[in-house]
């Protein structure tokens, strides 16, 4: 069970960025604050490892990077600014069911009874966690969601059939996914955005924070396990993005618990847990990097 933990550690530092983006953040940038997320932690990695992609590895890479940082980290922001965290948590939480589909399609996974069981279960439990009577329904914001969910479940079954290259280490292959969304992010941003006339104290916390503990930290730590794990297996675990969302909100921001919540909270524990049980292939534990030199 240490790999399924482990890995939950990223979707739940993910969950703080609703808080992070309407407390410490500069209102209405979601392009700069994508830019500000990826690109100075992928060029510290990038230095770091100071290795290059090579052949097949540049556009494998920029697809990697523009599916699971570059328009996933806008498209999230987006639904960060018009929805309520809950509201937002509660569109992504469709990202699990659309990894089954497409595990089916491109890993050639079957889909077992106790995945959707796990699915439904998790739905209903992020919806009594997260949907309060006064949620504000933004129609750009749920369609930004539901589209930062597809590439969030795109990048992982993508990631999950190429692997990385022989001797790459996961910081160095984090480092260029995050570099080549910065590098397409910073140029739309200042196209589109500009930057703010004045950046707070609170405003480089916020950036600094998502870059090293958002970015850098939490995708080495995502990509581990989904080297480590089955594809369908590291979806469920986002699920603890909307339950961290919804207990910083509880410390932070005094928002209470009801008793509908905590049960909402102990069916999304339950669905993660009930989708790591199963036979899981041994090519599952196996290292990435020594499955993909036949995928095409």
């Amino acid at each position: 069970m240490f790999d399924p933990v482990l890995t939950s550690v990223a979707p739940a530092v993910w969950g703080s960025t609703y808080l992070v983006t309407t407390e410490l953040l500069p209102p209405g940038r979601p392009l700069l604050a994508s830019a500000a997320r990826a690109l100075p932690a992928g060029l510290v990695l990038l230095a770091a490892g100071r290795v290059l992609p090579r052949g097949v590895w540049w556009w494998r890479v920029l697809v990697l990077g523009v599916l699971n940082m570059g328009a996933f980290f806008y498209l999230l922001f987006v639904a960060a600014y018009r929805l309520p965290g809950g509201v937002a948590a509660l569109v992504m939480s469709v990202q699990p069911m659309l990894v089954l589909l497409l595990g089916v399609v491109l890993l050639k996974e079957g889909v077992r009874a106790v995945q959707v069981a796990a699915c439904l279960l998790g739905a209903l439990g992020v919806a009594l966690l997260v949907l309060r009577p006064q949620a504000a329904l933004d129609t750009v914001g749920v369609l930004a969601g539901l589209a930062a969910a597809a590439c969030m479940a795109s990048g992982i079954v993508l990631t999950k059939r190429w692997g990385r290259p022989e001797g790459v280490g996961v910081l160095t292959f984090t480092g260029w996914q995050l570099t080549a969304a910065g590098l397409l992010l910073a140029p739309a941003t200042l196209l589109a955005e500009g930057l703010p006339g004045r950046i707070t104290a609170a405003n480089v916390a916020g950036f600094v924070y998502l870059g090293v503990v958002g970015a850098l930290l939490a995708y080495a730590i995502w990509f581990r396990g989904i080297e480590r794990l089955p594809a369908s297996a590291v979806s469920f675990l986002a699920f603890a993005s909307p339950l961290a969302a919804t207990v910083l909100g509880y410390v932070f921001l005094g928002q209470g618990l009801s008793l509908l919540q905590t049960a909402g909270a102990l069916a999304v524990v339950a669905a993660a847990c009930l989708a790591q049980t199963g036979p899981r292939r041994r090519t599952d534990r196996e290292p990435a990097g020594t499955r993909s030199a036949g995928v095409p």
